[in-house]
């Protein structure tokens, strides 16, 4: 398979920007420095620029197609409302301020949609999602147009939303996992000019039918309507085909299509986790969103300012909107062509593109608004929808791309949850008692004159930080190929865990730096290091407590790094935390019954799994109707072994097992800990004792200030100058430890 036209070139010149390994006791391995800056000058492009019919072409113009009608009856029905709403208003009898509210609640309501729409869009085949979603949003619009008052249009609003959170999370990633990343910007514009002809057409078509059927009840026809071509649509969406999820940033960054055939289930909590350390994510999410606060409500208050100021029916209001979407329709083409031209060469200067074609639109406000007639307010209202359609087509392309490809979904419902509850929910409840008090107009410019401004100044920030997130998508893709070439060529030789190219940072102070490291079946690995040296930090990676802004977890060869801590322990990894770790008022019986919930669904296992860690620790068979608080520290730390045993652990993480502990129970600790180890046990283990993780471990990783400073064989670590220097310190009598170190 070929590379994707030119964006090989960017990817590569991404990657090698990374700084040269460094050898430190032993380890190879790639140490940043942060910040860095990739890329520089070296964004060069050879290959020839991908024709949109060619991409089409290339993976079938089925999906292209069918969410290409999706979304533009989407802007059909957007646009009944905007045009509709005054008529609506009338037919309940509320205020301007109330028929604003309600106009915006379906675009609030996508919140309600996003998350789970997002963890489907991640976890299953798309084709289906979009299919029934866009089912029921074509019985929501049909139901909008049986609502007797303003309360059932409001719960079928709510309905449309939820139904609308669709197009985002599921819509979005499957669009990017279909076609070339080359083509993205045209697709993306294409798709807009197609909702933006259906826009244009709209408010001649709603306006239209409603003035046809006539009296206060004619727009109920428009809705009637436009639920029978959405249904339409929604049938053919069951049968579209799921493409290879990040297929072509695979194919651009290696030059091959590596499926992974049994991806592990995602936590929303590690989803969410690490999209927020996506610079440019978050910096744009937060411009759409604070864009919002205007966007959303603009359609309504500007047909409800021509009804009022201009005295315009229904039909006119169409008329209007018209002159504003048809521009759109010869802008668009252009800017999508430009945008993938400059992402090519420099993804930088394609997000600074997208700013500055946000950032005028604020500045034709105050004369569209202020214009003594309604040509002149037709004329300038072709500046704003102009600019913002170009700027919302190029986002969408954009996000996608920075994104990595297992997390697709939940990066666009994070940007929906943003975008529509900050904006649409925030825009509406600072409208409607700008309405009441100060009129329309006021409501207009003070809502989005400043948030526009924000927006676009935010989105020209975040141009600074796509380089460096690109880059770690890219070195992300290809360590995951080095990986599966390492499992192809000794399937037998793969680790049980591990962790590679870990960063980890606590609010804005990093802790772990390119940290990696992997344990093998009947292995024990000590994690040496002084106190926060990220010992600790690097077993909440691994269990799954914290997710890694940058690199990768894996399990026997199947990446992790997302998966919730629960899922951790059902697949095998398993944390024994030390000091408490029991629950001191409960017995020691109802302690391992309580530790085998999760497997409550079989109370034969369950019965079966507390008997065999008896049968490991018989000192608690005799004492299981006794209180936990009653046992020795010795005993409870016993007993907190037993319970990470209960679930029969491919990986046990044990965290300070001798902490505060009589050198006799340690003795006997780490002789369970030795027969765990030959039985096939994978363990790491963290400990300030230099000579208890000697005592058991066959290799070493020692840390320094979040960095590896040596891995390599544990004899070698302690005959070594580091252990020399760091865990013992010269005196008269020879080498004593370091007071407060480990010894």
């Amino acid at each position: 398979m070929t590379r994707d036209d030119g964006f090989a070139d960017l990817a590569g010149a991404l990657l090698h920007t990374e700084p040269p390994s460094e050898d430190m006791g032993g380890t190879a391995g790639r140490h940043r420095d942060d910040p860095r800056e990739p890329g520089g000058g070296v964004l060069g492009d050879s290959g020839e620029p991908t024709t949109l019919r060619a991409g089409l072409r290339r993976a079938g113009p089925a999906t292209f197609v069918v969410l290409l009608l999706l979304t533009s009856l989407d802007e059909l029905e957007g646009a009944a409302l905007g045009v509709l709403a005054p008529n609506i208003r009338d037919s309940f009898g509320v205020s301007d301020g109330m028929i604003v509210f309600l106009s915006v609640a379906a675009g609030a309501f996508i919140v309600v949609g996003a998350v789970p729409m997002g963890w489907v869009a991640d976890r299953f085949r798309r084709g289906p999602v979009i299919g029934a979603a866009s089912a029921f949003f074509a019985a929501m619009v049909f139901a909008s147009g049986f609502a007797a008052n303003a309360f059932m249009f409001f719960w079928t609003r709510f309905g449309a939303g939820v139904a609308k959170s669709n197009q985002g999370p599921v819509q979005g990633s499957l669009l990017a996992d279909t076609y070339p990343i080359g083509i993205r910007g045209r697709i993306g514009a294409a798709i807009g000019v197609g909702g933006r002809l259906v826009g244009v057409l709209s408010p001649l078509i709603v306006g239209g039918i409603a003035a046809a059927f006539g009296g206060d009840d004619g727009w109920r026809w428009a809705y009637f309507l436009l639920g029978l071509p959405v249904a339409v649509a929604a049938c053919a969406a069951f049968f579209l085909r799921e493409p290879v999820r990040g297929q072509w940033e695979k194919t651009a960054v290696v030059g091959e299509v590596v499926v992974d055939e049994k991806p592990p289930p995602i936590s929303v909590e590690a989803a969410f986790a690490r999209l927020g350390r996506i610079r440019t994510l978050k910096t744009v999410v937060l411009a759409f969103a604070a864009m919002g606060f205007g966007l959303f409500t603009a359609p309504v208050l500007g047909n409800l300012y021509l009804e009022q100021h201009f005295g315009l029916g229904v039909f006119g209001r169409g008329v209007v909107g018209t002159v504003g979407g048809a521009a759109g329709l010869l802008v668009l083409p252009f800017v999508g062509r430009y945008y993938d031209r400059q992402f090519r060469h420099d993804p930088a200067r394609a997000l600074r593109l997208i700013g500055l074609l946000t950032l005028p639109s604020a500045f034709f406000l105050p004369f569209q608004y202020y214009a003594p007639n309604v040509e002149l307010f037709a004329l300038f209202s072709v500046g704003p929808v102009v600019l913002l359609s170009a700027a919302f087509a190029m986002i969408g392309p954009l996000l996608q791309t920075i994104v990595p490809y297992r997390l697709r979904g939940m990066g666009s419902a994070m940007g929906s949850v943003y975008v529509f509850f900050i904006g649409a929910t925030g825009g509406a409840l600072i409208s409607f008692p700008l309405i009441n008090s100060f009129g329309i107009r006021t409501a207009v410019l003070v809502t989005m004159i400043p948030s526009t401004i924000v927006g676009g100044l935010l989105i020209m920030r975040s141009s600074w930080l796509v380089k460096r997130d690109l880059a770690n998508v890219a070195e992300e893709l290809r360590e995951e190929y080095e990986e599966h070439q390492r499992r192809a060529a000794a399937p037998d030789d793969v680790p049980v865990l591990q962790a590679s190219g870990i960063d980890f940072s606590y609010g804005q102070v990093q802790v772990l730096f390119d940290v990696g490291f992997e344990v093998r079946r009947g292995e024990v690995l000590a994690l040496l290091g002084t106190n926060g040296a990220g010992k600790s930090t690097i077993l909440r990676v691994a269990s799954g407590m914290a997710t890694p802004e940058r690199g990768v977890v894996r399990l026997n060869g199947r990446t992790v790094t997302y998966v919730s801590p629960e899922q951790r322990v059902r697949l095998g990894v398993v944390s024994l935390a030390g000091g408490a770790g029991v629950f001191p008022s409960m017995s020691v019986r109802e302690n391992l019954e309580l530790g085998a919930f999760v497997h409550r669904g079989d109370p034969d296992d369950v019965a079966r799994r507390i008997d065999r860690v008896l049968e490991i620790f018989p000192q608690l068979r005799e004492r299981q109707r006794e209180r936990a608080s009653t046992l020795s520290g010795g005993q409870q730390q016993v007993l907190a072994l037993a319970l990470a045993l209960l679930h029969d652990p491919e990986v046990l993480l044990i965290d300070e097992l001798s902490l505060g502990l009589a050198p006799g129970v340690v003795a006997e600790l780490l002789a369970v800990v030795r027969r765990l180890r030959a039985s096939g046990l994978a363990m790491i283990i963290v400990e300030q004792s230099l000579n208890v993780a000697m005592s058991v471990a066959d290799r070493a990783v020692y840390l320094e200030k979040g960095r590896i400073r040596f891995t390599g064989s544990a004899a070698d670590l302690a005959a070594g100058d580091i252990a020399r220097a760091v865990f013992f310190r010269g005196d008269e009598d020879g080498l004593v430890p370091h007071r407060g170190e480990a010894t």
